[in-house]
């Protein structure tokens, strides 16, 4: 079986390349199947695998016309990716599609519409242990299954989180994106306190629509107040922040910390003795994180995967968190794409300017089998 999939290479001169490899698909094990992609989501993290930067620096391209495409860096930046350099490395951190072969202990699986995830889904077949994949219910179609991981496992990640840290609510940054709007849903089904925060006020209308409680507006001139006051009647220590940059993590933590002051007497020249945690899971600004220290010494910020939560999972929590993403994917866990383009308009610089972006509302996906 012949497979295509899009390859990302960054030599020691920092010219990036952007081609199609052609390669056989091996032979299925007993525990695995091969499934043909139809739906694959260009998702950050995989725009960070493909330039090697995240979608904040977008390059001046060069051979337009030419396959492999090339991208210039300048030699400065390629000290960042050392690991990489010479490496012809695959992309997809999640996709969807049919079993069109299985190994002898997955044979149940043949016909079935799955999805996957970490399984370099930029290719057009990809052979994996059938354990990692989610079998959806019949009648789901692998573009409605297409970004069944990446965000809905994000976003139980998130509450399973907060409950193993014992923490009661969350605050959630950049919530407009398709991912804020799954975890209101999720917080609403589970009588989970959330404060959103958006920067536009159409952002703010829009989330307010589908029933989102705590909606404030970074942008107002009382955003600090806003915060405070949402995070009296939430009581919610610990936040998720997809900006990364900037002086959101610090204004979060000293909010946090005006909040549990204003319901208290005591007093320590330390602050409070409640923890106060904020988890930075994206990049959307490559800006150093500010932190002004206005919240005394008990606090925390720390990168946030979701691999790790699922390691805790383990084989009893990772099942039922699947389950409950196949369960609700035309529901919670919806998505909705602005275009579907081939692998070949994946290497396009047209469509790569535009898909390196990452505007809420504006998620592309490629279908490998166009």
């Amino acid at each position: 079986m012949n497979n295509t999939e899009l390859r990302s290479k960054l030599n020691n001169e920092g010219v990036l390349q952007l081609s199609l490899a052609e390669n056989e698909v091996k032979e299925p094990a007993a525990h695995e199947v091969v499934v043909e992609i139809h739906a694959a989501p260009i998702n950050p993290s995989d725009v960070a695998v493909l330039f090697g930067v995240s979608n904040m620096i977008t390059p001046d391209l060069i051979g337009t016309t030419e396959n492999p495409k090339t991208i210039q860096y300048p030699k400065h930046l390629t000290h960042h990716f050392k690991g990489r350099l010479e490496k012809s490395l695959p992309a997809g951190n999640e996709g969807s599609g049919v079993v069109v072969k299985a190994g002898a202990e997955a044979q149940h699986l043949m016909g079935k519409v799955v999805s996957m995830f970490g399984a370099n889904c930029f290719s057009k077949y990809r052979c994996v242990p059938a354990l990692s994949c989610i079998v959806m219910n019949e009648g789901t179609t692998p573009l409605q299954a297409a970004a069944s991981c990446v965000n809905p496992f994000t976003v139980l990640g998130m509450v399973e989180t907060m409950k193993m840290e014992n923490h009661t609510a969350i605050i959630n940054t950049a919530a407009a994106s398709n991912l804020g709007q799954m975890l209101i849903k999720v917080c609403q089904a589970d009588g989970i306190p959330l404060i959103s925060i958006v920067r536009r006020q159409e952002q703010v209308d829009q989330l307010k629509a589908i029933g989102a409680e705590h909606v404030l507006n970074s942008s107002d001139d009382d955003f600090r107040s806003n915060l405070i006051e949402a995070i009296n009647k939430t009581g919610a220590t610990l936040a998720f922040d997809a900006i990364g940059g900037g002086t959101m993590a610090g204004q979060l933590l000293d909010a946090m910390e005006q909040s549990i002051l204003n319901n208290t007497e005591t007093y320590s020249v330390y602050g409070s003795n409640t923890r106060k945690q904020v988890y930075i899971y994206g990049g959307l600004s490559q800006e150093p994180t500010v932190l002004n220290r206005s919240y005394g010494m008990y606090w925390n910020v720390g990168g946030w995967l979701i691999t790790p939560i699922i390691q805790k999972l383990g084989a009893d929590g990772f099942p039922k968190m699947k389950k409950r993403v196949a369960d609700e994917i035309h529901t919670t866990f919806k998505s909705e794409f602005h275009e579907v383009i081939s692998l070949e308009q994946a290497c396009e610089p047209d469509i790569i300017t535009e898909y390196v972006k990452a505007a809420s509302g504006k998620k592309y996906l490629i279908n490998p089998q166009l």
